[in-house]
């Protein structure tokens, strides 16, 4: 690896590490106004800062919903964004919730496979977030199958079929 290119992947790193360490600030007043317990962990993974929050029993029961921890990854990758003035892709998991939510969207591909078993030329998911739809082109993938993203914003959703 050139010196070079060595330097822009640590730089890189420590960018990451200073976001997550942002984000981790954020999410740990949210807990404290919300008089949740929760350790923190940060993490570099894929070219993101990735944040997880873990506790004891289910003590994050009220914040771990998918579509909460989406509403609150948006607000801290905001948080991280005011404060660096570089958009954010960090990823924050709370109580597991990322690898509840990756057996659900692999369920959601069962499914699909199910209809492309049964005859339909392609299969089509729910609209979801970049990083579920990236989840999903994965799961496809290791399935031996083909996976599209089409639409735009909110709407846009995938397309499975075989290849």
């Amino acid at each position: 690896m050139s010196e070079d290119l060595k330097h822009q992947t640590e730089s890189t790193v420590e960018q990451l590490e200073h976001e997550g360490d942002i984000a981790a600030d954020f999410i740990e007043e949210l807990l404290d106004i919300a008089d949740i317990d929760g350790d923190l962990t940060l993490d570099v993974r894929q070219g993101r800062a990735y944040v997880s929050v873990e506790a004891e029993g289910n003590g994050l029961a009220v914040i771990s919903a998918p579509d909460t921890v989406q509403a609150l990854q948006e607000l801290t990758r905001l948080a991280v964004q005011s404060k660096t003035g570089a958009f954010s892709r960090m990823i924050l998991d709370i109580g597991g919730s990322r690898d509840t939510r990756r057996r659900q969207l692999e369920s959601l591909v069962d499914a699909a496979v199910a209809k492309l078993d049964e005859g339909a030329s392609q299969a089509s998911l729910p609209s979801m977030s970049s990083y579920e739809r990236k989840l999903v082109h994965d799961i496809v993938a290791d399935r031996g199958l083909v996976s599209e993203s089409y639409g735009e914003g909110h709407d846009r959703h995938t397309v499975i079929r075989r290849g």
